[in-house]
C-alpha cells in the first residue's frame, strides 16, 4: 500500500473515531447554566419567598377543639363596667391570685377559676348589685392569659419557644402551635421534661391512640421540651465516582459539593472527570442544571455550593473521559498495564518515562500495544476533550 494510501485511510480512520465519540457525548448546545448564574437565580427566589412569620396561636380553632376558655390562677383581667354614679373607675384591670381569687374595688375577692367568660361576668355583676349599685353591666375579657414556654425543635414550621394558654399545655397542642409538622416529620415524638431530669415520654403521631395518650399527659410546665423527628434527607451522587448513590444527612446536616464528592469515594482515578453536573428542583417545580467545573472547585477558585434535599450531583462522561476509557479497555487492559490518570491517556501514551521505558529509548507501550497510535497523537482528537 502506498504512503498516500496509508495517510488517507488515517484521516479516515481519526475521522470515524472522533465521530463516534461525538456521537456518544452529544453535540447539541449546553443546557447547563454556570454556577454564577445558579447563585443569581437562587436569589431571586430568595427575595420573592416571605419572610417566616411568628407563630401566631389560631385561638379560635383552638377554642373550636377545647371548648370556651376558662380564666385561671395567673391571668390578667380587664373588666369594664357600664352603668350610672360608678364610686369607682369603669375599667379595671387586675390579675387571679393562685387561689383563683379576682381582686376588685369594694368588694371581697370573687373566686372566678375555671369559670368561662360570661360566667365570670355573672360573678361579678352578682357581687356589685344590689349592695354597691342598682343597676349594673359587666363584660370581662382576658388581657393576658398566663403562658407557659416550652421549646418546640425538629420537624416543625415554627421551631422554637411556644407559648402555650393554661389550658393548652399538651403535647400536641403545642405542636400545632408550633406552626404543626414539615412534609419530612415521621411522627415520632419525644417530650423531655427540665425538671425531671431523665423523663422521657415517646409517642407516635400518626396513630391516634398515641396522640390520645400524648394530650392525656400531665400538663407542660416551663421549659419543658419537644422534639419532632425528621426522616433522613438525601442527596444523590453518581456518574464517575467510587461509590455512587444516596448520601443520608441527618437533620440539621449541611453538606457541600467537595463533601458530597469525598462521601461518594472521591473522582474515579483510572481517568479524568473535569466537570459534574448539579440538578436541583426549584420554588416554582422547575429543574435547574449546573455545570460543575471539578478543576476549580478542587482549587477553590469556584464557589463549593451547599446541597439541598434531593439535589443529585452528576460526574458525566466528557470526550475525555470516554477515550481515556477506550485507551484503558482496549489498550492498556490487553497489555496487562494500569493507569493512574494524573495525566491524560494521551500524555501516557507519549511520554515513555510514565510508561518505565527510558526516554527516546523507544519500543514502549505505543509502540507495541497501540494501532491507533497515529490517531492518538492527532491534534483534531486531542482538542475534542476542550470543546
Amino acid at each position: 500500500m502506498s504512503r498516500r494510501r496509508r495517510g488517507q485511510g488515517c484521516r479516515w480512520s481519526a475521522a470515524m473515531l472522533s465521530a463516534a465519540v461525538v456521537g456518544i457525548t452529544g453535540c447539541g448546545p449546553d443546557p447547563r447554566m454556570s454556577v454564577e448564574q445558579f447563585i443569581e437565580l437562587q436569589r431571586r427566589f430568595e427575595e420573592k419567598a416571605p419572610e417566616p412569620e411568628a407563630a401566631t396561636p389560631d385561638y379560635s380553632a383552638i377554642d373550636r377543639l377545647l371548648g370556651p376558655y376558662r380564666v385561671g390562677p395567673g391571668d390578667t383581667m380587664t373588666v369594664t363596667f357600664s352603668g350610672t354614679d360608678l364610686p369607682f373607675a369603669p375599667t379595671v384591670t387586675a390579675r387571679i391570685d393562685r387561689e383563683g381569687h379576682l381582686g376588685l374595688p369594694l368588694v371581697d375577692p370573687i373566686k372566678v377559676a375555671e369559670l368561662e367568660l360570661e360566667d365570670v361576668d355573672a360573678v361579678v355583676k352578682r357581687a356589685y348589685v344590689p349592695g354597691i349599685v342598682k343597676d349594673l353591666s359587666v363584660h370581662t375579657e382576658v388581657a393576658t392569659p398566663e403562658t407557659t414556654r416550652v421549646l418546640v425543635v425538629g420537624a416543625v414550621q415554627l421551631p422554637g419557644y411556644t407559648r402555650l394558654r393554661r389550658t393548652e399545655r399538651n403535647l400536641v397542642l403545642s405542636v400545632v402551635l408550633a406552626g404543626g409538622v414539615t412534609s419530612d416529620a415521621t411522627g415520632r415524638t419525644t417530650l423531655r421534661r427540665l425538671r425531671r431530669p431523665g423523663e422521657e415520654w415517646r409517642f407516635d403521631l400518626t396513630d391516634p391512640q398515641q396522640v390520645r395518650a400524648a394530650m392525656n399527659l400531665e400538663p407542660l410546665e416551663n421549659g419543658d421540651m419537644i422534639e419532632v423527628e425528621a426522616s433522613p434527607r438525601a442527596v444523590f451522587i453518581g456518574g464517575l465516582v467510587n461509590t455512587p448513590g444516596p448520601l443520608l444527612l441527618d437533620p440539621g446536616v449541611e453538606v457541600n459539593l467537595l463533601q458530597a464528592i469525598a462521601a461518594a469515594g472521591g473522582l474515579r482515578t483510572d481517568i479524568t472527570p473535569r466537570e459534574g453536573t448539579l440538578i436541583r428542583r426549584m420554588p416554582d417545580g422547575s429543574d435547574a442544571m449546573v455545570k460543575i467545573n471539578l478543576d476549580k472547585l478542587a482549587a477553590m477558585q469556584s464557589a463549593n455550593l451547599k446541597l439541598a434535599a434531593g439535589d443529585v450531583l452528576w460526574v458525566p462522561h466528557t470526550v475525555e473521559t470516554r477515550v481515556q476509557d477506550w485507551i484503558n479497555r482496549n489498550i492498556f487492559l490487553r497489555a496487562g498495564a494500569t493507569v493512574n490518570y494524573n495525566v491524560s491517556g494521551i500524555e501516557f501514551m507519549n511520554r515513555h518515562e510514565l510508561q518505565g521505558g527510558r526516554a527516546g529509548g523507544g519500543g514502549g507501550l505505543e509502540d507495541s500495544f497501540d494501532p491507533f497510535g497515529f490517531l492518538l497523537r492527532n491534534q483534531a482528537l486531542q482538542g475534542l476533550g476542550n470543546p
